[in-house]
């Protein structure tokens, strides 16, 4: 029984293998064909589609009014710019299919574009001199740079992207940036609040400390004017450049102002003078030459340390001149911006705000290789009296430079704050004491060069701003609470007008040249010097060495522990 039981197993195994091994000769059941069985197995039908439209967005189209607009009107197409602005070979395109494309059906579910029109903004990643960073261009030549379905969702995340990445952002502005039009409202069938998504993320950058670097290169309205402005540094092109609230055609119903070009209403006369932006370059090319020269002093972040460089220029170079580029003569000036170059390692020193709020300069250079900021009045320039454009230019440049991390090196030269009639209307007290609290609450290392006068509070909350006080004074140091050619009419007002009454005007000069002639003796800064009263007078051909050497220790000692603070938030600069 068991053996039977055994070869009837057996036999059955036999048969499953032999009907695997067998050819099987019954009928095939057909499978009925889908349309995803006459797609190609390597997706070359999808890769075809993704190469066309890329080559369509990658064309120019000369029949294109926008584009022939964009070059009658001297200006680079958005892709030559780009092109132009990163490092050859370093573009790589983020969004490159966006915008809106019209199919031909072809049957079953494959499809093929015929027509298309790219989202009016390029954006991706590059690279600026080797610094990998994210970029936004708006293309003026599809719809003025105004709003497109994808426009605003690739800007956000390009946004988003350098917080999360943790670098520098590049802006080319030319239009509104995906600002409104009325033809919107037409499109989608309804009108709406308008949002601002963008710049939640736009301040949480600037005071990050990830490099914000924006280029007018075109007409820049309402939010595109505003995304630039926002930006650490900006910049404009003379030649093509301007920038305003909202056009001329609104302007003229608005105010009544006829006739305006875009030049008249906000162009570099305008707007390089009043502050709203920061340089002006002569074209696209030197706005991409000027911010690749300032991202070249910034770090990738606020949690690192400025990149330095090699540099040939001998921290021990002396500099004779500057012994004598201060005249002895109080009412005679000197140039201070050969005071900065002399110092500074040599053709590092990058202006900014060269034209606004002239009674100061500020910028970048660098000492030792190091970067720098720099802080000077000009003597030049209403005799270097801190009035409010200067005192907003100065508080943008110290806020720069505490996001940075960048040591602050000031040349200070000041009579105190502007006075008369026009400082007291342009409310020179209100931005002087906002320039006071900026001093007194970055934290980024501060070493000061007195070289003339230091006079009033605007004298003081420059060299009283840290504790323990870094500084060094020339001999032709001159300081007090008041100028003295003022100062002797307040303090011997009474004295010097009753001689003048019973003795007469000759007298009155006699004793007048007698006060003066004793209190500059008494104002000899070696006579402070004695009193501790300033810390050192150095020999001003020793100031490259000295001022090379405190940096230097900044960058070794307290940077990083700083560094580490912001890591840590211990340390949360403001520049926003």
């Amino acid at each position: 029984m068991a053996d039977d039981d055994k070869s009837t197993t057996a036999k059955e195994r036999l048969a499953q293998v032999t009907s695997h091994v067998a050819p099987n000769t019954s009928k095939k059941r057909q499978r009925k064909r889908s349309a995803e069985n006459d797609l190609p197995a390597d997706y070359s039908d999808i890769l075809s589609q993704l190469s066309t439209l890329r080559t369509i967005a990658a064309t120019p189209d000369p029949s294109n009014r926008g584009y022939v607009r964009q070059k009658q009107a001297g200006k680079l197409w958005v892709r030559e710019r780009v092109e132009q602005l990163l490092d050859p070979g370093s573009f790589q395109e983020v969004g490159s299919v966006s915008g809106t494309v019209r199919w031909k059906k072809l049957g079953g579910v494959k499809e093929e574009p015929v027509d298309y029109v790219p989202s009016n903004n390029v954006q991706g990643f590059g690279r600026l001199k080797g610094r990998k960073i994210v970029f936004t261009a708006d293309d003026f030549s599809i719809r003025a740079g105004h709003a497109d379905g994808a426009l605003m969702d690739k800007t956000v995340y390009m946004e988003k992207l350098a917080i999360a990445l943790q670098i520098p952002i590049v802006k080319l502005v030319d239009g509104s940036s995906g600002g409104g039009s009325v033809t919107t409202i037409r499109s989608t069938g309804f009108s709406y609040v308008p949002p601002l998504p963008s710049f939640a993320q736009v301040v949480q950058q600037l005071n990050m400390g990830i490099p914000n670097l924006g280029a007018v290169l075109g007409p820049a309205i309402g939010l595109g004017a505003a995304r630039v402005v926002a930006c650490h540094f900006s910049v404009m092109a003379a030649d093509i450049g301007s920038l305003f609230n909202a056009g001329p055609n609104v302007v003229k119903n608005a105010t009544f102002e006829e006739g305006l070009s875009f030049t008249d209403l906000g162009g570099p006369a305008m707007h390089c003078t009043n502050g709203t932006i920061d340089n002006l370059a002569p074209d696209e090319v030197g706005c991409f030459e000027q911010m690749r020269t300032v991202l070249g002093f910034l770090p990738d972040s606020g949690t690192k340390l400025p990149p330095t460089i090699s540099c040939d220029d001998s921290i021990d170079r002396i500099s004779e001149s500057l012994r004598s580029i201060v005249p002895r003569a109080r009412n005679r000036m000197y140039n201070p911006r050969k005071i900065i170059t002399e110092v500074v390692d040599r053709d590092s020193f990058f202006e900014i705000g060269a034209l606004w709020g002239t009674t100061a300069i500020v910028g970048l250079a660098r000492l030792g290789g190091h970067p720098v900021g720099i802080v000077s009045l000009n003597c030049e320039v209403n005799a270097g009296a801190l009035d409010a454009l200067g005192s907003q230019k100065i508080n943008r440049m110290l806020k720069f430079l505490d996001v940075f991390n960048i040591p602050l090196v000031q040349f200070v030269d000041v009579p105190g704050y502007a006075i008369g009639t026009v400082a007291e209307r342009t409310a020179t007290m209100r931005h002087g004491v906002t320039l006071a609290t900026t001093y007194y609450s970055t934290t980024m290392p501060i070493f000061s060069v007195i070289v003339r006068r230091v006079y009033g509070v605007a004298g003081g909350i420059m060299l009283d701003c840290r504790d323990p006080r870094m500084r060094v004074a020339w001999p032709s140091g001159m300081w007090g609470s008041l100028p003295l050619e003022g100062g002797i009419e307040v303090g011997h007002s009474y004295e010097l007008k009753q001689i003048e009454k019973n003795e007469g005007k000759a007298k009155r000069d006699e004793r007048y040249k007698e006060l003066e002639e004793e209190y500059r003796r008494l104002m000899n800064p070696v006579r402070t010097a004695n009193h501790f009263g300033v810390e050192e007078i150095i020999d001003p051909a020793f100031t490259r060495r000295v001022c090379c050497e405190w940096v230097d220790h900044v960058y070794a000692s307290l940077l990083p522990e700083r560094v580490m603070e912001r890591v840590a938030g211990k340390i949360r600069p403001v520049f926003s």
